[in-house]
């Protein structure tokens, strides 16, 4: 039986979080789909609170009028910053599923060559 190697930090990423291509593909996956889940993670909880996050600033405007309390929460820095930090955290999620997609092409890839080897081996 195979025994699975334990990579030490440094040896896995840069200094940048960049994943050290040396590495197996399954092991540059696993690294990038825990990054991927934590992201996606905190792009979701943002997402989900949004609605809490408004009614608490509208509160605490002191408005009776809903309409006028929403208009003044959303033009303030404090919406914007909130639904920016948003954006930027859905951002982070989608760039790495789109580094996942990209290993597993790799991987496709390799798996394809691999085969065209052996059946060139049979000629």
């Amino acid at each position: 039986m195979e025994t699975q190697r334990i990579y030490r930090h440094d040896e896995r990423e840069d200094d940048n979080g960049i994943i050290n291509e040396q590495l197996p593909l399954s092991e540059q996956f696993r690294i990038i789909a825990k990054r991927w889940v934590d992201a996606d993670s905190a792009a979701s909880l943002l997402e989900e609170t949004k609605s809490a996050f408004l009614s608490r600033l509208m509160i605490r405007t002191g408005e009776t009028a809903v309409s006028k309390a929403e208009m003044t929460v959303k033009g303030s820095d404090e919406w914007l910053e909130h639904v920016t930090k948003m954006v930027k955290a859905r951002e982070k999620a989608t760039l790495l599923k789109v580094q996942l997609e990209y290993i597993r092409m790799r991987f496709n890839e390799w798996q394809s060559a691999e085969a065209t080897r052996r059946a060139e081996m049979k000629l």
